[in-house]
């Protein structure tokens, strides 16, 4: 993952509003994108009548995953007014599949010209996350009309890749690369050929960044450990993955479960480890909580402040407790959180989640639930959801301040 950026990926990204005659069939046949002159930026100027064609993979995506398409296919770039002296007129022709009907006016259209000259077309849905976290991803203006923006990425426009933007290249069905084998050694020093516990490993990620200040500064520590942690683990889960594809598998059943095993690892340790970096955080600032303790109904809030007694003591006073879900993708699992701890009217959820649509956001508001962001991420938001959200230094802020006014407790009966 060192060093690589958007450009490892793309050549350039372009990107318009859809409009109804590109996209339903009662209007038009002819297979073309309008208004894509400013693709020149992407694919370069036409000499006479040459057709420039590009191996193309269309993709519907939306929140609904079971909803999404995808087709490959063929592109063609060309100059229709080529014999013209002074003129030219720039089309985008797209070969028939069954991605671009299902698309609605109105949807997102990104047309990304990758580093092996393939072109990814993506029909994102208005309004959804992901239409929301590729416009974050590729630096895209708000766009509202059907007409076309391009950029090529050079120094000025490429953007670093860390573990977030990663996830929303992998969603579009990009892999990157989120190893460094210069941890590897180190990795198999301290833990031998399994792995540890998630707790184990993420304590061995924090003593590998060194000093950070989660005092001041605990959303740029927060993402730090988080990254890091998600290297070390990339970087062993390879190099085991690698080592057992050497040995073979005894069939096919082996395989897949095998498969499947590495798969939940991946999503149970990414949320486990946030809960470990945060209570770090907690511990740092010198916040008193409860993790995982049970509430009503076998209810397990990720984290009750100022602790479980004091939330069970009923002459507590409710103003004076909080808590805190943690998810490190949000998706529409948020609503979980809704059923826990009772006594406590506002809920608070820590996500990773980049650039939740404003109908799940206004959603969480009418249900009383804030969330929390990394400050970095804050951006990947509307500006109009920005004064809700909540950075992770915005709640310490308030768990703080409760904790202070609060009368006194034992944290324990």
């Amino acid at each position: 993952m060192r060093g690589q950026k958007l450009s490892t990926f793309f050549k350039g990204v372009a990107s318009k509003r859809l409009a109804a005659v590109e996209v339903d069939p009662s209007l038009s046949n002819e297979h073309e994108f309008n208004g894509v002159t400013a693709l020149k930026k992407v694919f370069g100027e036409v000499a006479g009548d040459e057709k420039h064609k590009y191996p193309a993979r269309f993709v519907r995506m939306s929140d609904d995953e079971e909803r999404n398409l995808s087709a490959d296919g063929q592109i063609t770039w060309y100059d229709a007014r080529w014999k013209h002296p002074t003129r030219s007129e720039y089309r985008l022709y797209y070969s028939d599949n069954e991605v671009v009907p299902a698309a609605n006016v109105g949807d997102l259209l990104v047309i990304a010209r990758l580093e092996d000259d393939t072109v990814l077309l993506l029909m994102v849905e208005a309004g959804s996350t992901i239409e929301r976290q590729i416009v974050w991803l590729f630096g895209l203006p708000e766009i509202d009309q059907s007409e076309l923006f391009a950029q090529s990425f050079i120094a000025s426009s490429d953007v670093a890749l860390d573990s977030v933007r990663s996830r929303v290249l992998e969603m579009i069905g990009l892999e990157t690369d989120l190893t460094d084998d210069d941890y590897l050694d180190r990795i198999r020093t301290t833990f031998g050929e399994t792995f540890p516990t998630t707790k184990e490993f993420s304590v061995f990620a924090r003593e590998s960044v060194g000093e950070v200040d989660a005092l001041n500064h605990p959303d740029e520590t927060l993402l730090l450990w988080m990254e890091r942690e998600e290297l070390l683990f990339r970087t062993f889960e390879k190099y085991q993955v690698e080592h057992q594809i050497r040995e073979g598998f005894q069939s096919v059943d082996d395989f897949v479960s095998y498969s499947l095993g590495v798969h939940n690892r991946r999503k149970s340790r990414a949320g486990h480890a946030l809960e470990n970096h945060l209570e770090a955080i907690f511990v740092g600032n010198a916040i008193t909580y409860s993790r995982g303790a049970i509430t009503e109904k076998s209810s397990r809030p990720d984290f009750v402040f100022p602790g479980i007694y004091a939330y069970e003591d009923e002459t507590f006073p409710e103003k004076s407790l909080l808590m805190l879900g943690a998810k490190s993708s949000c998706k529409d699992r948020w609503r979980q959180v809704l059923a826990e701890a009772k006594r406590i009217h506002e809920k608070h959820l820590f996500t990773l989640e980049p650039g939740i649509s404003l109908a799940q956001t206004s959603e969480m508001r009418e249900n009383n639930l804030r969330l929390v962001v990394p400050s970095a991420l804050h951006e990947s938001y509307l500006s109009s959801q920005r004064d809700w959200l909540m950075s992770l230094q915005d709640f310490l802020h308030v768990a703080r301040q409760k904790q202070e006014e609060c009368p006194p407790f034992s944290l324990r009966p």
